[in-house]
């Protein structure tokens, strides 16, 4: 999951440190995945920063498809078919690719 600086900046204030939850690629800070799974899930599935969870998880399973160059929903996620998305969140996904496209 990409991080905007906002998100990175909100997580370490929590107490966290970055190279603990995130970890740098092609430019950007992703969260880490530990056994697969996210850094913040806890033994439960349950995040443990949900209060103050990125602004892509808010968002998820709503993605752009930089091969379709469309926002679609990730196929990969089982639950899927119960997000209805709407034009608001399209709107905020393209604000987070746009902070990341910044923070390159």
């Amino acid at each position: 999951m990409p991080l905007t600086i906002l998100d990175v900046n909100r997580i370490i204030k929590m107490g966290y440190k970055i190279r603990d939850f995130a970890e740098k690629s092609e430019g950007i800070w992703r969260l880490k995945n530990v056994d697969g799974r996210c850094f913040f899930l806890n033994w439960n599935g349950k995040c443990r920063i949900y209060e103050y969870r990125p602004y892509g998880c808010r968002l998820y399973p709503l993605i752009y498809d930089w091969n379709e160059h469309k926002i679609t929903l990730d196929n990969l996620c089982p639950y899927r078919m119960d997000f209805n998305f709407n034009a608001k969140d399209a709107r905020m996904l393209m604000k987070i690719l746009m902070l990341l496209k910044e923070a390159r």
